[in-house]
Formats: structure tokens, sequence, C-alpha cells
């Protein structure tokens, strides 16, 4: 009689037991029988091309075994040289073995886990469903006949791209190494960087059908319990058949959904995170994506880059002056024009009056629609920019712009002085450290034009209150937004419009309350 044969007749009566427990909702879990094991996870995984069984026969204990596992998620080398090599031969070469009762096989499943497989990461399971969720992640399931457990034995190995510079934050002095799609691989980069036993990292599986993992990390005696709570309650709260992306985690845990202003800061910078870390901040990584979530934020830490502190100090707050300035210039520069030219042309210097006059003469539409129209080319310029090819894109963004323009000009649609305007106000904003922050500043610029071209400076005024309001309002888990103008802080004014010397940054930010407030001693 075949011996698979011989494992269906036996399988029979543990299969009726098994599917009244399924039939009432219980958790299915093995039984001692093999055939009945590889059965339901056939059941559950599918007859799919990458689903691998493999079955074979232990002499030495006269028991059937599987190995189970998903080809290009698990490694296949691990798989053939430490467990079916280990097992299937080595097993045999052992003197101990010898000496043990082969016919009992109540000891099988420790003599495999203690002596044979040479894998570090080695668990036993008894749920079926549970021992699909790891098998879906990479590992090897090892099931062996009468016993009623399964070994999990770790053979990961995720297809993954090569570490790399991040392409949205490159800097001229700093690491030039970027998070990667890989999960394990971005805990590692930020154990390289923080070589600390406080440094906590809490996984949690998100998403009903993608079961993707998700790790919240902080420092167990820096971050404030609330701060760590508030984040932990919050991701429990989750209920989503997919989570893809950290953008979806993102908007599930914000405070204000309603705000274009983004509450958690995205980043691919492993020293970025660490530097957050070790002030007291808590971050978030997403399997299969690059983007780490960094909680909580201020709307400093959005306009901050870290070329701010790998440089010296006077040299940082430069940067950090001329960022703010190029800011305000990105919000304000198109609305301040119209404003001026619509309403307020008496406030405009007497010779600049003539020449924008001048430039104006021909020009068929009022100074609001020609800021709209360049807005919008700039911006689906931009847009093209992104989709195309990296060098091409460049190249649409810069000499589209350029030509765009001139044509413009010289078909009498705009003026050439709303070109310049446009121009410097597109160059500006690419000076935004945080592209959740850019796009802010794209849509408030909109909505401060149409408030200039209704009231002229007034309107414009009268949009910057309203904007305050709600900056004043919004928080991002438990801290205030504005922090530290509002509420008033005077010990973190250090390390906020300007950068001072390390010397002088000795405690952590105020506003985080951390356990542990001394950096420098």
């Amino acid at each position: 009689m075949n011996r698979w044969t011989w494992l269906q007749k036996k399988n029979k009566v543990t299969k009726n037991t098994h599917q009244q427990a399924k039939k009432h909702g219980k958790d299915v879990s093995f039984s001692s029988s093999l055939h009945y094991n590889l059965e339901q996870l056939q059941n559950i995984l599918g007859s799919n091309p990458d689903i691998a069984i493999r079955k074979f026969y232990i002499d030495i204990y006269n028991v059937y075994a599987a190995v189970v596992f998903i080809k290009g998620l698990a490694d296949k080398e691990q798989i053939n040289e430490q467990i079916l090599k280990s097992i299937m031969f080595e097993l045999q070469k052992r003197e101990c073995f010898e000496k043990e009762d082969r016919a009992g096989r109540s000891n099988i499943k420790e003599t495999i886990k203690d002596h044979v497989v040479t894998l570090t990461d080695v668990k036993e399971i008894k749920n079926i469903e549970e021992c699909v969720m790891d098998i879906l992640n990479g590992d090897t399931a090892l099931l062996l006949d009468s016993v009623d457990t399964s070994l999990l034995l770790g053979t990961k190995n995720w297809p993954s791209r090569q570490i790399e510079e991040p392409i949205t934050e490159a800097t001229v002095r700093g690491s030039r190494e970027g998070f990667v799609e890989n999960i394990l691989v971005n805990m590692s980069l930020i154990r390289r960087r923080i070589k600390d036993s406080n440094l906590v990292l809490d996984k949690y599986t998100i998403g009903r059908r993608s079961q993707t993992t998700v790790i919240v990390t902080y420092m167990k005696d820096i971050t404030n319990d609330s701060i760590i709570k508030e984040v932990k309650n919050r991701l429990e709260k989750i209920d989503i058949d997919q989570t893809l992306e950290s953008g979806i985690i993102e908007q599930f845990i914000e405070d204000d959904f309603l705000s274009p202003f983004p509450q958690l800061l995205t980043t691919e910078r492993p020293d970025k995170v660490a530097s957050g870390l070790l002030e007291g901040r808590v971050a978030i990584l997403v399997d299969g994506t690059p983007f780490v979530l960094l909680l909580p934020i201020t709307i400093t830490s959005i306009l901050q880059g870290p070329e701010d502190y790998y440089e010296r100090w006077f040299v940082g707050t430069l940067i950090r002056l001329m960022r703010f300035g190029a800011i305000f210039v990105s919000l304000f520069g198109p609305s301040l024009y119209v404003a001026l030219v619509s309403y307020h042309p008496g406030l405009i210097p007497t010779d600049l009056v003539i020449s924008i006059a001048g430039s104006r003469e021909g020009v068929p539409f009022p100074s609001i629609v020609e800021a709209l129209m360049m807005e919008v080319t700039i911006e689906i310029l931009r847009e093209a920019g992104v989709r195309l090819p990296k060098p091409i894109g460049q190249t649409v963004g810069i000499v589209g712009g350029l030509v765009i323009g001139e044509a413009a000009v010289t078909a009498g649609l705009v003026s050439p002085m709303m070109v310049i305007v446009v121009a410097v106000t597109a160059i500006s904003s690419f000076s935004i450290p945080q592209y959740g922050a850019g796009i802010a500043i794209r849509i408030l610029r909109f909505g401060m034009m149409l408030s200039a071209a209704f009231l002229g400076l007034y309107g414009i005024i009268m949009f910057a209150i309203a904007l305050s309001i709600h900056l004043v309002k919004l928080k991002s888990f438990g801290v205030e937004y504005t922090s530290p103008f509002v509420p008033y802080q005077v010990k973190d004014w250090k390390d906020a419009l300007v950068r001072l010397p390390y010397k002088v940054l000795k405690q952590r930010p105020e506003m985080l309350k951390p356990k542990d407030s001394t950096r420098i001693k």
C-alpha cells in the first residue's frame, strides 16, 4: 500500500472532528494526521503556483513529514541546506539518535527543534490560521505525522531593493542611506544609529486582508507615556482591508483630516527618525514602504531640514531663515501682486507702477485671471515632471515653464511681470523640505489669491487671520501645532526660527514633555 494512501485513510476520523469545530466558529488546530493538516493548508492557501509542498520520509523515526512555503518569499537555499538536508541526512549520522527509541515519536519534534535544524528562528504553533499567516510572511512550516503541532522555521527572504540615497530628501551633507520597502532592513537602520536597550519596537498587524506589519518605535526612558498610549489607541482602532502604504495609516490617525497641514512628518531618512526618537517622538514603520511617520510634530518641524543641524550653527540658522522667507514668498507672492495691482496701486512706487502698467498694456485679462492661469500651468508642469522619467521630468518642469511663459507673453495673454512673480513663487516653493507642507502651501496660495482678488490687502489679512486661528487650534497627538510660539515656550525658541549652537541646546524640546529632558550635560 502507498504510504500517502495509508495516511489518507488514517485521516477520516480526525477530519470529521475538525470540520465540526470549524463549523461552530472555533479556531482550527493541527491534528495528529499529516494528510489532514496538509489538506487544511491547501484549502486555505489554494492551488496557487507559488505554494510549495515538499513531502518526505524520515527513515530513522519511521515518520512522514512535509514542509510548506511560498516561492519567492522563503529562502530556498536555507530550506534545502538547513532543513531538508539536516533532517533527511544529518539526522541519521548522529550517534546520540541511535541510542534513542526511534519507534517512539513523542520526542521527534524536540529532537529536530533542538538538535537538527540550524536556523535561529524556530517556534511551535498549534493554530492552523496562525501558521498560514507566518507562511504568507515567508516562513516555512514543518509538519510531522502523529504530531499535532507545526514547527515554524524563519526562512524569510523577501525581494528588496538596495539601500539608496532618498530622492525626495537629498542633502549636501549627511547620511546617504534611505529607508527601503523591507521593514526588517528599516528596523536595522534605526538600530544601527541608536544602540540603546531603551529603544522599543512594538509590532502590530493592520489590514484584514493585507496583514501588513506595522512597527511603533520609541525610547521608553524619554518619550512621554501619554503620547505612546495615544498612538497605540489610534492604531488599534483601525479596521481596514489593506494597508499598502504609510499614508493610509497617516489618514486614520491624524487629528484633523480637514486640515491642509500634515500632522505627521513623513521621511525616508534614518538619521532624521533617529534624531526624532532621541527628542522624545514616536516613529511608525510600515512594511512595503520606505516612508516612515514621525510624530508629534509642530509647524517648525515641517520647515526644518537635516542640513540645519549638520552645518555649523550660523550656517544652519541662515539656511533656516532663508527657507522661512521663501515660504512667505511662496504663500503671499502672487496674492500681494494681485492686491496691489488691482486695489492698491498707490502703495507701489511711481516708477514701478508705470513699468507694471506698461507691461500690462494689451493684456485682456485682469491680474487674478493671469495669476490663476500661470499658477495652474506651473502645477500641471510640476505634476507632469513627477510622472515622467527623472531626466525628462526635470527638463519639462524648467524648460517647459520658460517656453510657455515666453509664448504667453508674446501672445499678449499675460504680462512679463506676472511671469516673473509666478516663477519666483514656484522656485521658492521648492525650498520647503517637507513634501506634505509644500502641497499645503500650494493649496493655500490659491485661496490667498482669491481673497486678494475680492478684497485686496484686506482679503489677505482676513485669510491670514483665519489661517492663524486654524493653526492655533490644531494639535498633533496632544502637542500644539504652533509650539513653541503659542503656547509660549521660550526654551524651545533656541531651535525654532534659528538654530543656536549645540552647546546651548542642552534640553530636549519642552513641548514634547520628555521623561528625561537632559540632552547635553
